[in-house]
């Protein structure tokens, strides 16, 4: 049987050996660690964490408080005091104590409060160093809180989440499953599955006897019913990955329609160069702005035209591979001069790319009638938008329905939604683990192999809460963190 690892510390699904795996992490992990939890450069204020057992002998002899000297410490109270080293007054701080078992990594820890000085931080970060303490790795607190019970490892990345969210849905996301949401989740998913299987396991046991302990009837309702669950959690991921990471919003039109004025208009800067020469976008241009609590990822594309200009092409081909993708098409079009074929290419649109809202933006309006275009959109029963992307006029209904259109990413307002691609990749696992399941339940097939189908349902769900966990998958996750989490 296959039991993954944490630095060639297995790490067994048993209960008892998890915690053994946990307790001999901690004597190997037994060092203080620092770090400078906030931004490098001048600042008004600095924050240096140190966690680590006995951290408090390593603060002492540079850290003089009255009132700590007085009373002691007490667990998440601030002390004022002067740090000095060897005599040399660095710095008036607050110190903050945080007792073992009640600190984010589950460890003694203190925060120093600092002035942003880099000369004050640097003596404070040299004498920790000096005295014992080693800089701590990218994601080393978060690590240490995971590795202690503070956290679960979808906790622990919902702390990453948090600190990148660019907008409010994705704070209110990630602030959910930091609190637990899809971890409970699981973790209910995981207590049915882990029901059943003990008592298929049971009857492994007893296989001579041709014994049931458990009923199929309730276990192919159970896995059914699991199914439909974890099948819900993986089309959420259809929305997390676009809270997340924006919502493609591609820009499509012809040579001079406006789209780089139209994506400078929504951006509030000069993003993209702009000019009256057809063809002066050739490749894709991106940038992303906030709208009404949610990110959208703007994508300028290369003019719609046949040309025989060798790089154009390319760039005309790069555009519809963006539409293909997009989630939001603003297609414009120039009331000064439409489009030939306009009726044909919005309709290879509809075709290429059924995934994505389309609005249809006549540009230009202020500057030309557009009686005439609108009649040749009659037949696409879409609604027109008529703006000036140089003035702005019209944009604010444009984005008024935008932000209507794109409503299913409150899908993640009140629910549990995935909105990482792991996550979504152990889902997809785990349910296919449960079709096998059912299928084995529905044919009769023996206990030792059904065994073996929930096993690996039960392991795709460990390895998102981290129950089941490898070296190499700690290490990729909170490499990504900063450093000071």
């Amino acid at each position: 049987m296959y039991y993954p690892s944490f630095n060639g510390i297995p790490f067994f699904t048993n209960f008892f050996a998890q915690y053994l795996t946990m307790y001999l992490w901690a004597m190997l992990r037994d060092d203080i660690i620092c770090a400078l939890s906030t931004p490098q450069g001048v600042g008004a204020l600095a924050i240096v964490r140190i966690s680590g057992a006995n951290s408090s002998a390593l603060l002492t002899p540079y850290f003089v408080s009255k009132r700590a000297k007085k009373a002691g410490l007490e667990s998440h109270r601030a002390y004022f005091g002067d740090y000095s080293i060897h005599d040399e007054h660095i710095d008036e701080v607050l110190v903050t104590y945080f007792e073992e078992g009640k600190s984010f990594t589950g460890e003694e820890s203190f925060e120093i409060s600092c002035h942003g000085s880099p000369y004050i931080i640097g003596r404070i970060m040299e004498s920790l160093l000096n005295a014992g303490a080693r800089l701590a790795d990218p994601g080393e607190y978060t690590m240490r809180a995971f590795m202690n019970g503070k956290l679960d490892l979808a906790q622990a990345e919902a702390v990453a989440d948090l600190i990148h969210a660019e907008n409010k849905t994705m704070h209110d996301v990630a602030l959910r499953q930091l609190k637990g949401g899809l971890s409970n989740e699981i973790s209910l998913f995981r207590e049915d599955l882990v029901h059943f299987a003990s008592l298929i396991e049971l009857e492994l046991d007893f296989s001579e006897e041709d014994v049931e302990f458990a009923s199929r009837a309730q276990l192919l309702k159970m896995l059914h019913s699991l199914q439909g669950k974890v099948g819900a959690l993986i089309d959420s991921f259809k929305y997390g990955n676009a809270i997340k990471k924006g919502i493609a919003t591609a820009i499509l039109g012809a040579p001079n329609a406006g789209k780089s004025t139209l994506l400078n208009a929504l951006l509030g800067e000069d993003r993209a160069i702009v000019s009256s020469i057809a063809g002066t976008t050739r490749d894709t241009v991106e940038d992303t702005f906030n709208y009404g609590g949610l990110t959208y990822r703007l994508i300028d594309t290369a003019g719609i035209r046949d040309t025989e200009d060798y790089v154009e092409q390319i760039g005309i081909q790069k555009a519809f591979e963006q539409a293909e993708k997009a989630d939001v098409i603003f297609y414009l079009i120039d009331a000064t001069a439409p489009e030939e074929d306009l009726e044909q290419r919005i309709a290879h649109l509809e075709q290429s790319a059924p995934q994505a809202e389309l609005f249809l933006c006549i540009n230009k309006s202020d500057q030309a009638e557009a009686s005439t275009i609108l009649k040749r959109l009659e037949a696409s029963k879409r609604q027109i938008f008529m703006i000036a992307a140089k003035t702005k006029d019209g944009l604010a209904d444009l984005l008024t329905a935008l932000k209507e259109a794109t409503a299913w990413t409150s899908h993640g307002a009140s629910q549990t939604i995935v909105t990482n691609a792991r996550h979504a990749d152990a889902l997809r696992r785990t349910s296919l683990a449960l079709a096998k399941s059912i299928e084995a339940v529905e044919l009769s097939i023996p206990g030792d192999l059904l065994a073996q189908d929930l096993r690996l349902a039960l392991d795709g769900l460990g390895e998102i809460t981290g129950t089941i966990s490898t070296d190499d998958l700690l290490a990729n996750i909170f490499s990504k963190f900063c450093i000071g989490k």
